[in-house]
């Protein structure tokens, strides 16, 4: 098969390298993506959220499969331009990708479906937002209705830290993602993430994740995109993972066929865990970054027979066959990350890691420059390894963090805390 992933990050080179070790890939592109793509698979630039441009490159390269990794093409409708042109496509439907692209959409789909979730409150203007917020009380969660880079969440533990989040998300901070607030009960309990393939009919549980979004060693500091994750993410045990099938996935998967938008692509189910049940965070409409480095490392090859099985709508015969082992990686960042950050600094000791089975370093932003690694982003790299248990296979990545040299980066010492 000729295969084309679209994305630029961690999360895109994770999908390269499990696709790459099943041998029905015969030729691998990535669009655009990033240095450490750029060794193992050919790399091609364009406009990867312009449906029209996609296709174009798609058929002039013979592409069988495409996987879409990151939300912005979704939202934008790329999946539905390839699907009419013919081609096999992982990602779900512009109109089906509304579940992340808005949450009041996803608040309205878990009121049908009666899935359990955080209360809430939808506004569009900040003076009602306040008064909801004066009404409700704090902790209290203010969210921006539209894509925001996984930045759009404010969790504020007083009324004055709500309304200034208010007024950010009105004022522009969010851009048009801000436009519309959503404005959620503050829930208690345990975060983890568990990741479905959905087919519009049929799900396929493919594994559970916990990250951990806050910048600083014990959760402290301002949320991140992720600063790393781990699976299998022990608080979503078999029995909460049941609970979460039966009450959350599968009403909204029936909810989302009901309105004539069927979901099929890969569904991450963000839940909230306490006293043994399970309520909705979020849905994200795509894998998540860095969750899915820790779940393709564990998946490896038959990563690419699952999503094609989603792809081709025959989820019902698939399984994933699981190895007792644990996977875990730690996100080495810029300095200054989530704030402003320099871009441009050297990256070495690269080269003295041995890829494997067993140990990782997915890039997300670096470019090759005059021979050199260097940083183009705020998380940077995804250092990332595997074992017969989450110590093991912590110790192996923080072995490796130490002999990757740069002195403009940084990266939490505590991954995996919880668990362990």
């Amino acid at each position: 098969m000729n295969i084309l992933i679209l994305g630029s990050g961690g999360r895109e080179h994770a999908l390269a390298w499990a696709v790459l070790q099943n041998p029905k890939c015969d030729r691998l592109i990535v669009a655009p993506g990033n240095a450490g793509i750029a060794e193992i698979a050919d790399c091609a630039t364009f406009d990867i959220n312009d449906g029209a441009t996609v296709c174009a490159f798609a058929e002039e390269e013979a592409i069988d499969f495409i996987i879409i990794g990151p939300e912005a093409p979704l939202a934008a409708g790329v999946s539905d331009d390839l699907r009419a042109a013919g081609f096999l496509v992982f990602g779900p439907s512009k109109a089906a990708a509304q579940l992340e692209a808005s949450k009041n959409f996803t608040k309205s789909v878990c009121d049908a479906a009666n899935a359990p979730t955080a209360d809430y409150g939808h506004f569009t203007d900040a003076a009602a937002a306040k008064a909801y917020i004066a009404e409700q009380g704090a902790p209290i969660v203010v969210k921006a209705d539209g894509l925001a880079a996984g930045k759009g969440v404010i969790v504020a533990m007083t009324l004055a830290e709500a309304d200034a989040a208010v007024d950010d998300m009105f004022s522009g901070e969010f851009g048009v993602a801000g436009a519309e607030v959503v404005i959620e009960e503050f829930m208690e309990g345990e975060e983890a993430s568990f990741f479905v393939l959905c087919d519009g009919t049929d799900i396929l549980p493919i594994g559970t994740a916990q990250d951990h979004k806050r910048v600083g060693d014990g959760d402290t500091g301002p949320n991140t995109g992720g600063m790393g994750a781990y699976s299998p993410a022990p608080v979503l045990n078999d029995d909460i993972a049941t609970k979460a099938i039966e009450q959350i996935v599968k009403p909204t998967v029936a909810e989302m066929a009901r309105r004539g938008t069927p979901y099929q692509g890969v569904l991450y189910v963000g839940l909230m865990i306490k006293d043994g049940q399970p309520r909705l965070v979020e849905y994200n409409v795509r894998f998540g970054d860095p969750e899915c480095q820790v779940l393709m490392m564990r998946l490896g090859a038959q990563a690419l027979d699952a999503l094609q099985a989603c792809a081709e709508e025959r989820l019902a015969n698939m399984r994933i066959h699981w190895a007792d082992d644990h996977a875990i990686t730690v996100v080495m960042a810029a300095d200054g990350y989530p704030g402003s950050y320099e871009k441009g600094s050297v990256i070495k000791g690269l080269d003295n890691i041995t890829a494997s089975s067993s140990q990782m370093v997915f890039h997300a932003g670096t470019t090759e420059v005059s021979g050199a690694i260097t940083a183009t982003g705020g998380r940077v790299l995804n250092v990332t390894a595997r074992g017969p248990d989450l110590q093991t296979a912590r110790d192996r990545a923080y072995a490796l963090c130490t002999d990757i040299d740069w002195p403009d980066g940084f990266y939490r010492s505590d991954i995996g805390w919880r668990a362990l």
